[in-house]
Parts: C-alpha cells; sequence; structure tokens
C-alpha cells in the first residue's frame, strides 16, 4: 500500500470518525433542547436580578438562585445581593447619620438653639435598627417583585452538575436540580481576611459592621480602600475613636494626588493613620477587648512592632469572588490568569465565559468595575442579546463612581497618573482650582480640601478625559458631568457652560487655571 492510499484511508476514518462525534453530539444536543428553564441567574445580587427580570419581560422562563452563607461572625441576610444587604444602601444611610451630626453643631451658628449642644450623642442601637428595618423591607419588596414578574426564586446555593445542570443545596440540605439552556454566574464576592492569627476569628468585616449588634468603640479599620475609608469616616462621624492601618497607598486605582487629600482631609478630623503597617495578630483579652499586634516599615527600610488594644477591628482588605462553591470545572468554566485568579474573564459582547452558553455578571468579573450600576446595566444588556434579538454592548470605559468619604470624591474617566502615561506629560493640560461652599462660611468649617480638577488633553478644544471632585454632594455633581464627558465633553464647551449659582457643581464651569501655569487657583471671592 502507497503511502498515499494509507494517508488517504487514515483520514477517511477520522472524518468517519469525526461525523460520528458530530452526529452523537447533535443528538444529545436536540435532547438537551428539552430544558427546565430557557436561563438560571445563580446569585440574587443588582446584576443577576436585573438581567432574570428583563429576560421574563422578554418571554423567557427564569430561576434565580441566592443563598448566604453566614460571615466568620455569623452575619447573614435576605435577597438583594451586597448592595442591598451589606453595601451601598446601608453604607450610604450610615453615612447620612455621620452628615446629619456634622450638621446639628453647624445648626448653631445658623440661629438654631439648643439646651445644650454638648450633651447631643449618637445611640448606635438605633441606628442599626433604623438601618435593618429598611433593608428588611427592600428584601421582602425584592421577593414580591420576583413573584409578581414570574421569576421563580431559588433560596438555595447553587453548583455546577454539568454545563447546563445547576444543583440547588436548599436550607434543609436537600438538593434540586435545574436544567437551563443559560446560565448566568452573578455570585458576587466577600471580604477577604488577613492570614494573621486571630483575624476570622475576631474581626469583623463591612458583612457585620451594619448590623453589629453593639457599639463599635474604638475602632481599628485595616485597608484604605474605598470600604475602608468610607467606614472609617462614618464611624469618626459618629462619635468613635478610629485609627486607620495602612499597608501601601490610599484608594489604590483612583487618583492619587485625590487620594492624599481624603487622607488629609480625614486626618483634619481627627482619623489617625498608620502608614506603611500591616496586622500581625489580633488577640482577644480578658476583658473582651481586642490586642492588635503590627508591623510599620520604616522610611530606612527598617521595621519595628508594636501594639494597642482597640473594641473593634474592620478588616477591608479587598474582596474575593465567590467562585470556590461552584464546582466551575463541572460546566468547564475556567477562572482568569489561567486559574490562578477567583474570578471569570468574559468576552465581549455577550459576557461569555470559555463555555458560550454561561455567562457572567457583576463583580465576579476580572478586570471590570466593581459596582452595583455598572452590574445592573450589563445584566440587563445580556438578556435583551439573549432573548430580545438585541446588539446593545456594555461600555465598561469612563463609569463615574464617589467615595463616599466624610468630604466626598466623585470622579469619572481618566486620573492625571493614568491620562500622563496613556498621552505623555506634554500632552495633557490639567485644570484645577479650590473652592469655597457658601454653606461652610457660616458655620466656619474648613474649606482646606475643597478642591476639583479636569484632566484634558492639551491639543485643539481640549477634550476631557477625567473629571475629578473633592467636597460635599460629589455623587450629585459628578453624575450630570459624567454624561457630558461621554458625550465628547472638551474645556471650550465647559468654559462656555453657564453654571448655576450659588453651587458647588457650579466650579467645574468656572475652571480656568492651569497646573503648568503654576498660577495659585485658590479664589479671592465666590462671586467674581
Amino acid at each position: 500500500m502507497t503511502a498515499a492510499l494509507l494517508s488517504r484511508r487514515v483520514l477517511t476514518l477520522i472524518n468517519v470518525h469525526h461525523i460520528r462525534h458530530l452526529r452523537t453530539q447533535s443528538t444529545a444536543m436536540l435532547a438537551k433542547e428539552n430544558f427546565d428553564y430557557d436561563l438560571v441567574v445563580i446569585g440574587g445580587g443588582s446584576g443577576g436580578l436585573a438581567c432574570a427580570k428583563q429576560a421574563v419581560q422578554l418571554g423567557a422562563k427564569v430561576a434565580v438562585l441566592d443563598y448566604v452563607q453566614p460571615s466568620p461572625r455569623g452575619t447573614k441576610w435576605g435577597l438583594g445581593g451586597t448592595c442591598v444587604n451589606v453595601g451601598c444602601i446601608p453604607k450610604k444611610l450610615m453615612h447620612q447619620a455621620s452628615l446629619l451630626g456634622e450638621a446639628i453643631h453647624d445648626a448653631q451658628p445658623y440661629g438654631w438653639q439648643f439646651a445644650d449642644p454638648a450633651s447631643v450623642r449618637h445611640d448606635w442601637a438605633k441606628l442599626t435598627e433604623s438601618v435593618q428595618n429598611h433593608i428588611k423591607s427592600v428584601n421582602w419588596v425584592t421577593r414580591v417583585d420576583l413573584r409578581d414578574q414570574k421569576v421563580e426564586y431559588v433560596n438555595g446555593l447553587g453548583h455546577f452538575k454539568d454545563a447546563h445542570t445547576v444543583v440547588a443545596v436548599l436550607k434543609n440540605k436537600t438538593e434540586r436540580e435545574l436544567s437551563a439552556k443559560h446560565v448566568v454566574i452573578a455570585v458576587g464576592g466577600r471580604p477577604r481576611y488577613p492570614d494573621i492569627p486571630g483575624a476570622a476569628e475576631y474581626g469583623i468585616t463591612s458583612d457585620d459592621i451594619f448590623s453589629l449588634p453593639h457599639q463599635p468603640g474604638k475602632t481599628l479599620c485595616v485597608g484604605a480602600g474605598y470600604i475602608g475609608l468610607e467606614c472609617a469616616g462614618f464611624l469618626k462621624g459618629l462619635g468613635y475613636d478610629v485609627t486607620v492601618m495602612v499597608r501601601s497607598i490610599l484608594l489604590r486605582g483612583f487618583d492619587q494626588q485625590m487620594a492624599t487629600m481624603i487622607g488629609d482631609s480625614m486626618v483634619e478630623r481627627g482619623i489617625r493613620f498608620h502608614h506603611r503597617t500591616r496586622p500581625l495578630a489580633v488577640e482577644k483579652q480578658a476583658d473582651g477587648r481586642l490586642l492588635v499586634r503590627y508591623e510599620t516599615a520604616g522610611e530606612d527600610g527598617q521595621t519595628s512592632t508594636a501594639e494597642e488594644v482597640y473594641d473593634t477591628v474592620l478588616f477591608a482588605i479587598g474582596r474575593q469572588a465567590e467562585t470556590g462553591t461552584l464546582q466551575l470545572a463541572n460546566a468547564g468554566v475556567v477562572t482568569a490568569e489561567g486559574g490562578k485568579s477567583d474570578k471569570l474573564d468574559v468576552s465581549m459582547p455577550d459576557h461569555q465565559t470559555n463555555v458560550p452558553h454561561v455567562r457572567a455578571v457583576g463583580d465576579v468579573l476580572y478586570r471590570k468595575p466593581e459596582l452595583t450600576p455598572v452590574a445592573i446595566h450589563a445584566g440587563r444588556i445580556i438578556a435583551r442579546r439573549l432573548f430580545g434579538e438585541s446588539d446593545e454592548t456594555m461600555d465598561y470605559r469612563d463609569v463615574a463612581t464617589t467615595v463616599f468619604t466624610p468630604l466626598e470624591y466623585g470622579c469619572v474617566g481618566s486620573s492625571e497618573e493614568d491620562a500622563e502615561a496613556a498621552h505623555g506629560k506634554d500632552g495633557i493640560e490639567v485644570y484645577h482650582a479650590y473652592y469655597k461652599p457658601t454653606e461652610f462660611f457660616v458655620p466656619q468649617r474648613s474649606v482646606r480640601y475643597c478642591y476639583l480638577k479636569a484632566v484634558a488633553l492639551r491639543e485643539g478644544d481640549q477634550r476631557v478625559l477625567g473629571l475629578h471632585f473633592l467636597g460635599p454632594a460629589a455623587g450629585e455633581v459628578i453624575q450630570g458631568f459624567a454624561a457630558a464627558l461621554k458625550c465628547g465633553l472638551t474645556m471650550k464647551v465647559l468654559r462656555n457652560t453657564v453654571g448655576i449659582h450659588p453651587t458647588v457643581a457650579e466650579e467645574f464651569t468656572r475652571l480656568a487655571i492651569t497646573k503648568s501655569s503654576g498660577a495659585d487657583p485658590t479664589p479671592a471671592t465666590c462671586c467674581s
């Protein structure tokens, strides 16, 4: 037999085998078309619920699985995910409580009289009761909304049995299998603990602080990301002694000039910072208080150790995706970076994992903004693409956000560092200014850190790359300007926009001084 004939026979055998394999696969797929659901969503947070409700409105049969495993301190909550229960909502409510305390003292110079202003005290139990009552009402409304919209809610911890079958482990430990044509992973994340003695046993996280059954007292916040700084800020505003432990920098990923100013403004309010410091151990003492041993790196490279006693130690050192319980291997789904990450890398525009009919949304995504409105928007787009013949795509660029520190920080677009890295120092222009909020005048509140800047291209009409605002109501201010930036805002347009006077938002329309000019960005008056 010639080599050519042998080669043809081998190819024929391969082709026959391939055709048989395809026929078998096709038959299996045809059988599989009889799914229980068009879509199963694993995770009942903002992104998962938005996807599920949108899919049902487009005619799909949908089930949502949601189950909260208790934190190491035993904290649990209801349907709605991180944002509703232990994130944005309770955080904003406690931030508001802190601002109200500040406003009480501001009220005196405005003419409001109190019998004894010094006797004003905050009731932690009343605050947590009010916050939790609101959260429970949202949990209930969410369940009713799912029922009304014909989304089946399964209170079970989900994992994959195979690529099209999800198993729900119910509260009574029984299991229920759900087959689905499409699966969306929306399990979000949970706070991490450092690998040190006593951290998980005695420390708490943002999972616990909003329902803490006792006053936090003297508190150590470990971590200087936005969660750590926000918690430190409202706790100080409520009257507690607060220290922040910073391993490296404040607000990694944010504009670092703004981050430094936020830290300085918090120091001005009496919050202490331990820089270049990490905890080594947490030990519970006989009186119930917590002894924290920690290590600080000096500027000379030498390290020193110390210890201090606190009533509460709150860890805010980052979050990890809740993919560990999903048994992803059963579905063939792999995590990012070859399994080194706990997050899922998805392909745009369909948010597909490496398994085409398995998608992911929200905080579980690799290198995507971990923000509630981002998850909601993306979840709806996934549903419309799957069931509504939509060709919409999710745009993850220039997403606005706000850090709710005592003096709030709102931003959208590029940081000054990122803009300089992308366009060169000579390719950008930074307009900046300090300003004086009118409402700060009478109580003589500090305006030292009320500051904003616009990062723009230097050429032409100077397209705006990023906007940064530090001051009151920063979230409300930055939202409108975020839409303008998405529309191609330029400094020429911004300067030709007439501001609303007297507001803090109008300060963006008054920007005229550049960093490169070296001119003083401090205003002389408010009305000229």
